[in-house]
């Protein structure tokens, strides 16, 4: 691999864990166009996203669990439900037509918009 896309990979994956830690979560939502703009296909692009999300959710995780900024009775439950939704949407990523995949996380990505501007 030639060293200007290793910097520009690498760069690019320290924003999106930056903005995933500070924000608890939306790195996914940088990752994908970024990982699509460098040739990705969709599926790989969403899969792959979720890939580099987990581990920087995990870090980020650890560091909000040990200052006491995220409360473990709200916390399991919650993780639970993460963990069987995050399943099923994989398995569907399988299945789902690729504009279906688009359509919902540009819809998702809308509305989540429009929701912190309310």
């Amino acid at each position: 691999m030639k060293r200007g896309k290793v910097w520009t990979r690498l760069s690019g994956g320290m924003l999106i864990g930056a903005v995933n830690g500070l924000l608890g979560g939306g790195g996914g939502t940088l990752a994908v166009p970024l990982l699509r703009a460098g040739g990705l296909p969709v599926r790989q692009a969403h899969a792959t996203a979720i890939s580099v999300i987990l581990p920087a959710s995990a870090v980020s995780g650890l560091v909000y669990l040990i200052g006491g900024f995220a409360p473990p009775a709200v916390l399991v439950p919650v993780l639970l439900g993460v963990l069987a939704g995050g399943y099923l949407g994989a398995r569907l990523l399988g299945v789902l037509p690729v504009r279906a995949v688009q359509f919902v996380f540009a819809l998702l990505m809308l509305l989540a918009g429009w929701r912190m501007l309310l």
